[in-house]
């Protein structure tokens, strides 16, 4: 129980240091507010992306269960919330970049693996809101690969951009969201071998 606290605390210092890493670079003297919101919209997007795995696989103190479940839900929509504010504020303040990016035809290197990502959030939102339908088992294993999908795209995006986000900062929480996903989906993976053993 003592350990909470502390893991709420380094779960905040992972998403809020490099926010403040970012909001100290030079480079936003040459940046517009919409600019600058759009960025920021997708630094958050990255931490958010960082708290799903960590709700999904029970790993967040007094948000196990049902409370993790609905929270990974409303944590979902902010997600998509923020990709949209993202993707919008770039395009707002440099149309002929956003769509070469979503036709995949920008030089930038890091632009496929950002749209790739949007969609698959966008996907995940979609199958969320038919989860009912789809049957628990599909479920599974289209929330599962896309957000294997999401969590490459979004960190091979954030490390390929060269902007506001301090190097060291960003790395370290692409790190963290890697080790984050890899884990509950071990975890995920034991658990059903466990069950699966003990209905036999």
């Amino acid at each position: 129980m003592r350990s909470g606290p502390l893991i709420w605390a380094a779960l905040a210092a992972a998403i809020c240091v490099p926010i403040a890493a970012a909001a100290a670079s030079p480079l936003l003297a040459w940046r517009g507010p919409l600019y600058i919101l759009a960025g920021f919209a997708g630094i958050l997007a990255l931490g958010l992306v960082l708290v799903q795995p960590l709700l999904a696989g029970g790993y967040l103190p007094g948000l196990s269960g049902y409370r993790g479940r609905r929270a990974h839900r409303w944590i979902g929509g902010a997600l998509v919330v923020a990709v949209v504010v993202h993707v919008a504020g770039l395009w707002i303040t440099s149309p002929p970049d956003m769509i070469d990016a979503l036709l995949f035809t920008s030089p930038t290197p890091f632009s496929p693996f950002g749209v790739i990502a949007m969609w698959a959030i966008f996907a995940v939102a979609l199958l969320a809101a038919l989860r009912r339908r789809l049957g628990l088992r599909t479920w599974r294993i289209a929330h599962m690969s896309l957000a294997v999908v999401i969590v490459a795209g979004s960190v091979v995006h954030a490390m390929l951009v060269e902007g506001t986000m301090e190097t060291m900062t960003k790395a370290m929480l692409c790190a963290l969201v890697l080790a984050a996903t890899i884990k509950v989906m071990a975890d995920l993976r034991l658990l059903r071998r466990v069950g699966k053993a003990a209905g036999r």
